[in-house]
């Protein structure tokens, strides 16, 4: 079973091993003098941790936890080198109760069983309460989580779970609710830094021997992004090449080729997946394609699949890219195609071209809004019958139905288009599509309301002295409009005049 740290940040207490608790400890491995770095390294008390102080005020549920002051069931959940492991040693060598741990990888229901019976059994005769520690909870499914439950709600088991997932995604709510969720954060800079050093000197680490440079301290801390473990596996590594190397000294170099990728917080089933993700659209949407192009690049050196991110991106070409820049979502989906035709890690290119293209293009959610109001009317009950003229003529009988009757052809019009009613009766007049001034959508925007207009037989507007008064000469001024390539400037209501294009987002929060 992997170990997380803790570590206190004062002076070295020398050479010591965790003590089993005196009702015993099954599960965990002694220390020993060739245990890794971050196995040496824990602390034996309380008081020693770095880090979590928003658990450690008296009182709090992780002292209480550790001294035994309450049975309470408890999950942790944090990111690696957090320090959840760390804890349960504490609570194993710290209280007077029987410690069981097993990890989610390996053990099942029957193991879980056959705990939770022993631990009637030691109830029943007297014997010291149970405290079952559950590594990587989130690995079970469903049914070994509800095999816990009774033993939970009657206390036969003091249950101390960890996982680096989201509980409310990989717990299930009956035992979740039964437990005390502590959330763990990880360490800042300063606390892994203070942590090397301490490991440099102590008897239980590095004694001393070996002195660690300001840059490979620095390297070491950036890489290990919070990551204790990490940080002082990387510091053993760098040792070990050191006194390979016969050097009392650890540079930049020699940490450099202990470790030379950086700890990347991220999981494709959890909830860092969709934090990224989530930041990933909505960077895109605030149209700041460096912060778009850095989670990007988090989620390609995480292992994302690279199918999910281009399903994202032709997404998000319609819902927030949209009519402002049509070509967006032609773009979005060549570069999903890329994906499947190019792959990775040559696709990257054509994903990055892709989202910096989305970044930087004018935003409009019309569509989006347009359909979300449309789909809530028709929920709504709103609606009818297909109007006759629309409805299918083609088979035998359809025009003694009266089918297809009144319908007028656009094409016959030299204008193409013409006054009929096109959605059902309790429909009409319905505006669902409203236009932004950004981009390409100006010019939809400009000839919008006069296609309205001649489709519902509405009356011109007043017209000024300056302005032909009949809808023929109307059309005729406006025709160029009328051309998908024509633009005219347009206030933000779509009506002609000028308009001042801000270049800012105009659309909501949107969704995920």
């Amino acid at each position: 079973m992997e170990s997380d740290a803790l570590f206190s940040l004062g002076e070295p207490a020398g050479s010591r091993s965790a003590p089993a608790g005196p009702a015993g400890v099954d599960g965990f491995t002694a220390v020993a003098d060739d245990s890794p770095l971050p196995v040496r390294m824990r602390p034996v008390t309380l008081d020693e941790l770095v880090g979590q102080e928003h658990l450690l005020a008296p009182g709090a549920p992780l002292r209480q936890l550790v001294s035994g002051g309450a049975p309470m069931s408890v999950i942790l959940w944090g990111p690696p080198g957090s320090g959840k492991t760390t804890i349960a040693h504490l609570v194993a060598g710290a209280t007077e109760r029987r410690f069981v741990a097993m990890s989610a990888l390996s053990a099942g229901v029957k193991d879980v069983r056959a705990v939770i019976e022993a631990a009637r059994r030691q109830r029943r005769s007297g014997g010291p309460q149970t405290v079952l520690f559950i590594d990587e909870v989130h690995r079970f499914s469903k049914t070994q989580q509800d095999s816990l439950l009774a033993a939970v709600e009657d206390r036969t088991v003091t249950l101390l779970a960890a996982t680096t997932e989201n509980p409310y995604f990989s717990v299930i709510s009956p035992l979740l609710s039964r437990c005390v969720l502590l959330t763990l954060q990880p360490l800042d800079d300063e606390a892994v830094r203070g942590l090397l050093r301490r490991a440099v000197a102590d008897k239980r680490g590095l004694d001393g021997a070996l002195t660690l440079t300001t840059e490979a301290e620095d390297h070491l801390v950036r890489l290990a992004a919070g990551d204790v473990r990490k940080a002082l596996t990387a510091l053993e590594a760098a040792a070990a090449s050191a006194t390979a190397l016969g050097s009392a000294r650890i540079d930049l170099a020699t940490a450099e080729q202990a470790v030379d990728v950086a700890a990347v917080r991220y999981d494709r089933d959890g909830d860092a997946h969709y934090d990224v993700v989530s930041a990933f659209i909505k960077s895109m949407r605030g149209s700041d394609v460096d912060a778009a192009v850095h989670w990007l690049a988090r989620m390609l050196v995480a292992g994302e699949d690279a199918r999910f991110i281009a399903r994202r991106l032709v997404i998000f070409a319609s819902e927030d890219v949209g009519m402002a820049d049509p070509t967006a979502l032609s773009v979005a989906t060549a570069a999903a195609h890329a994906v499947e035709y190019v792959g990775l890690p040559e696709a990257q290119l054509n994903l990055a071209q892709a989202v910096i293209h989305l970044a930087t293009a004018p935003k409009s959610n019309s569509a989006t809004t347009a359909i979300g109001a449309a789909i809530a009317d028709v929920r709504a009950g709103r609606g009818g019958p297909v109007p006759r003229g629309l409805r299918d003529a083609h088979y035998a009988g359809a025009r003694g139905l009266g089918h297809g009757t009144g319908y007028r052809y656009p094409h016959d019009d030299q204008r193409g288009v013409v006054t009929q009613q096109y959605v059902p009766d309790d429909l009409v007049g319905t505006d669902y599509y409203q236009p932004s001034p950004h981009g390409a959508e100006r010019s939809v925007a400009s000839r919008l309301p006069l296609l309205r207009r001649i489709v519902r037989g509405l009356p011109a507007p007043a017209a000024r002295p300056e302005t032909p008064t009949s809808e023929a000469s109307v059309t005729a001024q406006t025709a160029p409009a009328l051309s998908l390539g024509a633009v005219r400037p347009t206030t933000a209501t779509g009506a002609p005049g000028t308009m001042q294009d801000s270049g800012t987002d105009a659309a909501g929060e949107g969704q995920q």
